[in-house]
């Protein structure tokens, strides 16, 4: 059995998918970017004059995502310490890792979920970073 899990307080979907799914007591989140609940405004996503963009702010998007994922996590009726599983998509791995792993590490000082890091080509919106986690859930 399982339940699917939407909520108004984390950023829309880009797509048709839930924001979790629970199946049992493991809670599955879809992939989380840093765009901001409620609105279109992608933290950290530095433009032109024309609407391009010309870079990222991977520190800001990283605090963006992580506070993402916590509000998922905790509208599902789950919490941050849940976290046993995490994979994590950078668009360039060469220029961010060192940041987004210094503060990676300040947020998961006291829980450390099983994690991958893979760099990809892009995302469907112009982010430089996003999650997909695997949370229990009591």
């Amino acid at each position: 059995m399982s339940e699917i899990i939407k909520t108004d307080k984390a950023p829309e979907p880009v797509g048709m998918y839930p924001h979790a799914r629970r199946v049992g007591d493991l809670l599955f989140l879809s992939g989380v970017g840093p765009r901001k609940p409620g609105t279109k405004v992608i933290p950290g996503v530095m433009m032109d004059g024309q609407g391009n963009v010309v870079g990222h702010d991977i520190e800001t998007q990283c605090h963006s995502v992580f506070e993402n994922v916590r509000i998922i996590l905790e509208e599902s009726g789950s919490h941050w310490e849940n976290l046993v599983d995490v994979t994590v998509f950078l668009t360039n791995m060469q220029r961010d890792f060192d940041t987004y792993n210094r503060i990676y590490a300040d947020y998961f000082k006291e829980n450390q979920p099983c994690r991958t890091t893979v760099e990809i080509t892009s995302l469907p919106t112009p982010i430089a970073i996003e999650l997909k986690c695997i949370a229990t859930i009591d």
